[in-house]
C-alpha cells in the first residue's frame, strides 16, 4: 500500500511538473510551437514517467532504509543519529554567513548549491565520526564519572558482550564459564538462536528433540539466575541461516561471539569478528600428557585398527591402545607413545605395559623403573 502510493505521488508530481514546465520556457520557443496543449500533453507524459522511475528508485531506497533501520541496535541507532544532528548543525552554522550575502543574479545559484554540498558534507562526516568515536560521547554525557573518562580515553577496557552460539547452548558448558566468574559483560542470544532452538524442539527426530527442548531449558534457567544479564537480540537480521545473523550481530554490537562450531569461529575470524572458540579454550586447558607417562587405564571399546583398545581419561580425552582389544572392560596399565592435536580435540596413543615390567608384577625396586600416574 505505502510503495503504491509513493509511485502515485512520484507519477502526478512528475506530470504536474512536465505541464506546468511549459510556462517556464523562453518565449521565443513557445511562439514557434503550433499546438502549446499538445506540448503540455507530451511534457506531463515525459514527467510522469521519470516520476514513475524516481518512485521505483524511492521505494527500493525507502525499504532497505527501513529494514537497516529495523536491524540496527539501539545504541548504534542513537549515536549515528546525534552525530548525523551535530554535522548538519555545524554545517548550518557555517552556511549562515554565506546565505546573507549579497550575490548578483548571475551566481544566485551559489547560494543553494552550498546549502546542499556542506549539509551533506558535515552530516556524512558527523555520521561517521559519530560510530567511529562513540566513545568520546560518553564523556560528553557524563563528564563527572572517573569510569566513563577511562572508557573514553581508552584506558579502561569495557566488557565486551558475550553472544551465544546456538552450539554453545546445546553443549551446556556455558553455565559452567558464567558460574565460575570467566565471562564479563551481558551475555546475548539472538532470537534466530530462540527461533533454531524452538524448531529443534520441535522435531519429529528424538535426538534433535532433546536438543532443542535441553538449549531452552538452560536459557531458561540462566534467565533465573543471572535476570538481566542475559538479554534477548529480537533484532531481525538478513542472512542465509543462522551464522549469518550472529556475525552480523557481532558486527553490530562489537561483541564476543562464543561458539563450538570450528567453520564459524575460522569465518569470523577472517571477517576480523572476536570470537572465542569453547572448544579449543577446553583443548588448551587440558592437562598435557607426555610420551612416557604411565596410568591405568580402563578400556571401553575396540579400536578402528586389529588389536587396538579404546579408553577414555577423565576429560573425554580419547586413548588408542595397542594390544588392548582382547581386555575390553579391564582396568590395564599403559604407557603413553605419543598424542595428536587437531581442530576436533586431541588422541592420546598408548601401548599395553609389559606384564613383567608392570609396577604390580613384583619387580624389584631400584631398577630405574618409574611408577605409574593416575589418569589426569
Amino acid at each position: 500500500m505505502v510503495d503504491s502510493l509513493i509511485l502515485i505521488l512520484f507519477m502526478v508530481s512528475g506530470a504536474a511538473a512536465g505541464w506546468l514546465g511549459v510556462d517556464l520556457l523562453p518565449e521565443n520557443l513557445l511562439v514557434q510551437v503550433d499546438n502549446p496543449e499538445g506540448l503540455r500533453t507530451v511534457l506531463g507524459g515525459f514527467g510522469a514517467f521519470f516520476g514513475l522511475i524516481a518512485g521505483v528508485f524511492f521505494g527500493q531506497l525507502r525499504r532497505r532504509l527501513t529494514q537497516q533501520v529495523r536491524s540496527m541496535p539501539t545504541d548504534l541507532l542513537i549515536s549515528r543519529a546525534v552525530g548525523l544532528i551535530l554535522g548538519l548543525l555545524v554545517a548550518n552554522l557555517l552556511l549562515a554567513p554565506i546565505l546573507l550575502l549579497p550575490l548578483p543574479w548571475e551566481v544566485v545559484f551559489v547560494k543553494p548549491l552550498a546549502a546542499v554540498l556542506s549539509n551533506v558534507f558535515f552530516g556524512v562526516s558527523g555520521y561517521n565520526l559519530a560510530e567511529v568515536h562513540g566513545r568520546t560521547l560518553l564523556r560528553l554525557f557524563s563528564p563527572g564519572t572517573t569510569e566513563a573518562l577511562l572508557v573514553a580515553e581508552g584506558v579502561l577496557r569495557p566488557a565486551s558482550a558475550k553472544i551465544l552460539d546456538t552450539s554453545v547452548i546445546i553443549d551446556g558448558r556455558i553455565r559452567g564459564l558464567l558460574d565460575s566468574g570467566l565471562l564479563e559483560g551481558q551475555v546475548i542470544v539472538a532470537q534466530s538462536v530462540i527461533d533454531e532452538l524452538q524448531a529443534l524442539a520441535d522435531s519429529g527426530n528424538a535426538e534433535k528433540r532433546g536438543r532443542g527442548r535441553r538449549g531452552l531449558k538452560l536459557l531458561s534457567e540462566l534467565r533465573e539466575q543471572y535476570g538481566r544479564r542475559l538479554v534477548v537480540n529480537s533484532t531481525r537480521y538478513e542472512g542465509k541461516g543462522v551464522d549469518d545473523k550472529l556475525q552480523e550481530l557481532t558486527a553490530d554490537t562489537g561483541g564476543t561471539l562464543l561458539t563450538t562450531d570450528y567453520n564459524l569461529a575460522k569465518v569470523a575470524e577472517v571477517k576480523s569478528l572476536r570470537v572465542v572458540n569453547l572448544s579449543e579454550l577446553v583443548i588448551a586447558l587440558r592437562p598435557e600428557v607426555q610420551p612416557g607417562d604411565e596410568f591405568q587405564l580402563k578400556i571401553a571399546r575396540e579400536g578402528k585398527e586389529a588389536d587396538q583398545g579404546v579408553g577414555y581419561l577423565d576429560d573425554g580425552t580419547m586413548v588408542v591402545v595397542e594390544g588392548a582389544r582382547e581386555h575390553i572392560g579391564e582396568r590395564l596399565p599403559v604407557i603413553v607413545t605419543g598424542a595428536l592435536q587437531n581442530p576436533t580435540g586431541r588422541i592420546v596413543f598408548a601401548r599395553r605395559e609389559a606384564v613383567g615390567q608392570s609396577a604390580g608384577d613384583g619387580a624389584a625396586p631400584g631398577n630405574g623403573k618409574r611408577k605409574p600416574r593416575p589418569p589426569r
